[in-house]
């Protein structure tokens, strides 16, 4: 045995250099990409109140009317950004509640695991896709809210969860899937596309993330095979946008 700062240790362990974890280091861990999304969804719903939503719920409003995901202002007027922005607005006070809940309790699990930048790029693919489901299923009705980007974390989390051997069904992860699932399609005003949409855009990336960035040690090729899912999602976006010939006037509202 040979004496050590820290102790008595084996002659081959005392050769080996301690690997130091510093409050620099830690910070990493830190879900830093979940509290900066949630902190935009929040002032992008401070900004929608003061320019005349109601905070019971309700369509007006001058930023929800000109960003929320609607068809015909993309198919007819080429109002692209709507794809994104319905993305960061919400119905009401409860509606972004439950989303930011949704996400903070899932982001700060599966941020810390594959890291910030991968957990971006799954978010903003989900996102793009929940527009794409949300467009393909109901082109004529105003959509708002990040909940196709929580399922889309969502499903992440359940294809990583998987790889690193975490039982899905004993974790609880399959039955609050199950659940939120038949919410979606039981309840009126849900947009059953963007959930869906979201989901299997997660699972993808989460996928992605987990074969390409972390078995093959490859995160360049995982971020730009997000940033092509992404961009297949907003491309489909906009060929569905117009898809049943409606005209700007609209013919409900989903969250």
């Amino acid at each position: 045995m040979t004496p050590t700062p820290v102790g008595m240790r084996c002659p081959e362990c005392s050769r080996e250099r301690t690997k130091v974890k510093t409050i620099r280091a830690a910070d990493r861990s830190r879900p830093v990409v979940t509290q900066a999304l949630i902190a935009i969804n929040i002032v992008a719903y401070i900004v929608e109140s003061a320019g005349g939503a109601s905070l019971g719920g309700g369509a007006g409003g001058d930023i929800i009317t000109h960003g929320g995901l609607f068809g015909p202002a993309i198919a007819h007027q080429h109002e692209y950004w709507r794809i994104v922005s319905s993305g960061f607005l919400h119905y009401s006070l409860l509606h972004i509640f439950f989303n930011m809940f949704f996400l903070y309790m899932i982001g700060t699990m599966l941020e810390p695991a594959i890291g910030g930048l991968n957990f971006a790029a799954i978010y903003f693919a989900s996102l793009i896709a929940g527009s794409f489901g949300a467009l393909l299923f109901e082109p004529g009705a105003v959509t708002v809210g990040a909940s196709g980007a929580c399922f889309g974390v969502f499903g992440a989390l359940i294809v990583v969860a998987r790889d690193r051997g975490i039982p899905i069904w004993q974790s609880g992860l399959g039955i609050t899937l199950v659940i939120n699932l038949v919410f979606s399609f039981s309840v009126r005003g849900i947009s059953i596309g963007g959930h869906l949409g979201g989901l299997i855009a997660g699972f993808i990336t989460g996928y992605l993330i987990v074969e390409l960035a972390e078995k093959r040690r490859n995160q360049p090729i995982a971020l730009i095979s997000c940033v092509f899912i992404a961009a297949i999602s907003f491309v489909g976006a906009i060929a569905v946008a117009g898809s049943h010939g409606l005209t700007p006037t609209g013919i409900g509202f989903h969250v």
